[in-house]
């Protein structure tokens, strides 16, 4: 038998998940956008961004795995895979076991931007979880004054 919560639970529940799908979304605007010139710069678009992101907690992976995670077709990772290789940012080499197959590996130099690039989303996040909790605060300060004045004006 399957227990429902409370209505009041799952409207708490519901509003949470709203404010987090809000907060994400909000983030993830203020990351990409402080990730734009950065990429610019390098000359990286966002797709060969997440592509390193990958790589960067993987040892290798496969063109055709790289291409099923990126939902491209095989040309379009190898391309991919190209320019980032050019740039220095990755390495292809063979298979031992199969020396058909093609593996790509994220190079210092590709680690080292994901790296920087974690680290201005990993501030950039902090800064607004911050704003967030003070406005929070701030807002249950009020809420707690309101109450406060309410009740000492009604005795």
């Amino acid at each position: 038998m399957k227990t429902s919560l409370p209505t009041n639970r799952n409207n708490l529940i519901t509003d949470e998940a709203q404010h987090l799908a809000d907060f994400v979304l909000f983030s993830q605007r203020n990351c990409i956008l402080r990730l734009s010139p950065e990429l610019t710069q390098g000359k990286i678009s966002y797709p060969q961004f997440f592509l390193l992101t990958y790589l960067a907690e993987e040892e290798s992976l496969s063109m055709s795995n790289i291409a099923r995670m990126m939902g491209h077709s095989t040309a379009a990772a190898t391309g991919m895979v190209d320019k980032l290789q050019e740039l220095g940012h990755l390495k292809r080499y063979t298979a031992a076991a199969d020396r058909r197959k093609i593996m790509v590996r994220i190079t210092e130099q590709g680690l080292e931007l994901v790296e920087r690039m974690r680290g201005n989303i990993a501030r950039d996040l902090a800064d607004l979880m911050a704003k967030e909790d003070n406005a929070s605060r701030t807002g249950q300060a009020r809420t707690l004054i309101s109450r406060r004045k309410k009740t000492t004006t009604s005795h």
